[in-house]
């Protein structure tokens, strides 16, 4: 007789259901176990494991027995060690049901309601249960085929658990498995870790010194989901001033953390014990960083830092130092909001939803119109480091702003600024305003408007228009810098309370734009 389990592998970041199926049977020509159904080299070595786990655990190996493992659906390549524990359990239970000559003492009693059940786990030699990747994705796909129960290693329990309509048990050995499918009553099942929300930052916008301009703009990029591009001198606050914009951002929705939590588990950088993320994501990767670790992709195409920063945001330090063609990739994700990763082992999308901060230097010496230091660069230099980036990406930014050097005087001052707190509180407004006014018509944020309903929610006054028109002819100003004027006055709009711009919300989103025209000479 056939055992029959069920678990769950990964494809990309989304799990789909394995059937596990065992046949043993007696072979005359001695011992042998076969793993079929495309399994990965991790997978073909769970042999191995599986024999010596289930022999030091006190279970009966099944020597001098021909043994046929099949993963199910056999066209779907599996990968990963996750499949240790379904392998053992259904190995034993098929040994049970067929060596007759099985000793009394190694006999056991056979669970039944295995169909409730998805399985998933590596095995140590001595029998004991490790955690695996991407639990959250397989908790989900267990949920979704239907699944009541779901057994996992304990430290992927609070992390599994927070998938609501699935009954999580952790476990620490095969032993306890077994005894756990025999009665689903022996064990409490694994809760989820509640989050606490007046810990999750450190960083606050009260210690940043001057910069008002700089801190307005961060509170207009937060409350629109704008990308923002900051240029100044070496310690003007660039990256302290991006570090902190998560702290202004408003709460993750249950939707939003699930998503995110789940290419976080996929990538093994999920906490295992604190459950779902929290905290919007921040990813800042050095400028060396290679395509495929930015995009994703690879032999076995993981998300990259673009789908890790998803909910979140990505800060890109000294933008002309990374590879031009690094850059370049980042134009088509930065519309659409999903990367496509083709490969010839097939194509899969990753979501991306971020928001893109960026930081440069005026110069490659950084000092290029700071009062207080001499540039000593050529004019053919500081041209040709700012043209690393390339127009349409130079576009795609919706404010490209100059963050001057702080006054020496003001390092020895007390911080003036409002905290993150308070700046939250007008940012969680008026993306309410938005969510209001966009329900039902699939736009989650100011930055996300176009075609008409660009038009619909940004109309202009005759007067206004002449306005908007002279500044794109006075900065040369491309059709995407246009509507990303209107976008950023839609914001500034939101954060005043006004459901019309006014003439101040498109001048202020105006000057956003003015120093790409420098950047652009």
């Amino acid at each position: 007789m056939i055992s029959r389990l069920f678990s769950a592998s990964l494809n990309g970041i989304e799990g789909f259901e394995v059937c596990v199926e065992v046949d043993a049977r007696g072979a005359e020509d001695g011992g042998r176990i076969a793993v079929v159904g495309l399994p990965d080299a991790a997978v073909r070595e769970s042999v191995q494991r599986v024999t010596a786990a289930l022999e030091n655990s006190r279970f009966f190996p099944p020597a001098e027995m021909a043994v046929t493992v099949n993963l199910s659906p056999a066209d779907v390549r599996k990968q990963g060690a996750c499949f240790d524990l379904p392998i053992a359990l259904g190995l034993e239970m098929a040994v049970q049901r067929n060596h007759r000559k099985l000793p009394a003492a190694a006999r056991r009693e056979l669970p039944s309601g295995l169909e409730q059940w998805c399985l998933i786990g590596e095995l140590s030699l001595d029998g004991s249960v490790r955690g695996v990747r991407g639990a959250l994705a397989v908790a989900v796909a267990a949920r979704a085929a239907g699944r009541r129960y779901l057994m996992v290693a304990v430290e992927n329990a609070a992390e599994a658990a927070v998938v609501e309509g699935l009954t999580v048990y952790g476990v620490s050995t095969l032993e306890e498995a077994w005894k756990l499918l025999l009665n689903p009553a022996c064990k409490a099942p694994a809760q989820p870790v509640a989050a606490e929300e007046s810990a999750l930052h450190e960083l606050d916008f009260d210690e940043v010194k001057g910069q008002p301009y700089a801190r307005r703009a961060m509170e207009i990029a937060a409350a629109g989901g704008h990308h923002l591009l900051l240029c100044g001198s070496p310690g003007s606050g660039k990256s302290m001033l991006a570090s902190r914009l998560p702290t202004i951002l408003p709460p993750m929705t249950q939707d939003e953390a699930l998503e995110a939590s789940t290419i976080h588990s996929v990538c093994g950088l999920l906490s295992r014990s604190a459950g779902l993320l929290r905290r919007r994501p921040f990813r800042a990767p050095h400028h060396t960083i290679s395509d495929v670790g930015l995009m994703g992709g690879g032999s076995s195409i993981t998300p990259g830092e673009i789908s890790l920063a998803h909910r979140g945001v990505l800060f890109l330090d000294e933008l002309p130092e990374f590879s031009r063609h690094t850059l370049e990739t980042l134009r088509q994700p930065l519309e659409s909001g999903v990367v496509t990763i083709s490969r010839a082992v097939g194509s899969m999308d990753f979501p991306c939803a971020f928001q893109l901060i960026a930081a440069m230097n005026p110069c490659p010496c950084g000092y290029h119109g700071d009062p207080h230091h001499v540039c000593k660069c050529r004019p053919a230099e500081v041209a040709r480091y700012r043209k690393r980036i390339s127009g349409p990406l130079l576009d795609r930014f919706d404010m490209v702003l100059e963050v001057p050097p702080v006054d020496p005087a003001s390092l020895l001052s007390k911080p003036d600024g409002e905290s993150s707190a308070a700046i939250r509180e007008r940012v969680v407004a008026a993306r309410r305003r938005q969510a209001e006014r966009y329900a039902g018509l699939g736009v989650s944020c100011n930055a996300r408007l176009s075609g008409k309903l660009l038009q619909r929610f940004c109309a202009l006054t005759p007067a206004q228009k002449e306005l908007l028109l002279a500044a794109v002819n006075q900065f040369s100003l491309s059709a995407r810098a246009f509507d990303r004027i209107l976008r950023v006055a839609r914001t500034i709009a939101d954060l005043a309370g006004r459901e019309r711009l006014a003439d101040d919300d498109l001048l202020e989103a105006i000057q956003f734009r003015q120093f790409e025209a420098r950047l652009r000479d």
